[in-house]
């Protein structure tokens, strides 16, 4: 199993492809040791010092590390980990949770369905590109709320692509968007 590494825009995190499907559909993010318990893999890879956060998208794992230990160091382990879990077919998931694309459901109005459809078409695959994800928390007064996660979540540049990159595409397609949020 050769297992390839992708730096992010955020310097604390590493994305890994292990060149097989991780989660297949959906996205599961442990920003903690203690929210990793639904997952085997992320479990595993907590239990290697310096890792802070660990997400997973559709073929790919996006490892967050604190900011006083070197990759060279973490990387080997993590990488061991990794190909150890695929090799032994363990499942990623304990039950297949991953999370839903975006909050809301069949109540949404038009312009949230808008919203979504953009976020979806536009903006995930490029922000999962660089291991990290975006999912739709609400709107309100002219406020879309987006919730980062994975290797947006903390990374340096993330202000930049919501205010520069999200907030401009959303409000030139649909008027009434007049700023975006991150929310935690």
């Amino acid at each position: 199993m050769f297992i390839q590494t992708e730096q992010t825009p955020n310097p604390a995190t590493l994305k890994f492809l292990p060149g097989r499907a991780v989660l297949g559909t959906g996205t599961a993010n442990f920003p903690s040791r203690e929210s990793a318990a639904a997952s085997p893999l992320a479990a595993r890879l907590f239990e290697i010092d310096g890792v802070t956060g660990v997400f997973f998208g559709s073929d790919f794992i996006s490892v967050t590390k604190v900011d006083d230990k070197d990759w060279y160091l973490l990387k080997p382990s993590i990488l061991g980990v990794v190909m150890e879990h695929f090799t032994a077919g363990r499942p990623v998931l304990a039950q297949e949770a991953a999370e839903p694309a975006h909050a809301g459901g069949p109540e949404d109005d038009e312009l949230v369905a808008q919203i979504k459809e953009l976020l979806d078409t536009r903006v995930r695959p490029a922000v999962a590109q660089d291991g990290g994800d975006i999912i739709f928390q609400g709107y309100e007064d002219g406020v879309v709320y987006l919730h980062l996660q994975g290797a947006c979540s903390g990374c340096p540049s993330s202000t930049m692509t919501l205010k520069a990159g999200i907030e401009n595409m959303l409000r030139h397609y649909i008027p009434e968007v007049q700023e975006v949020r991150a929310v935690m």
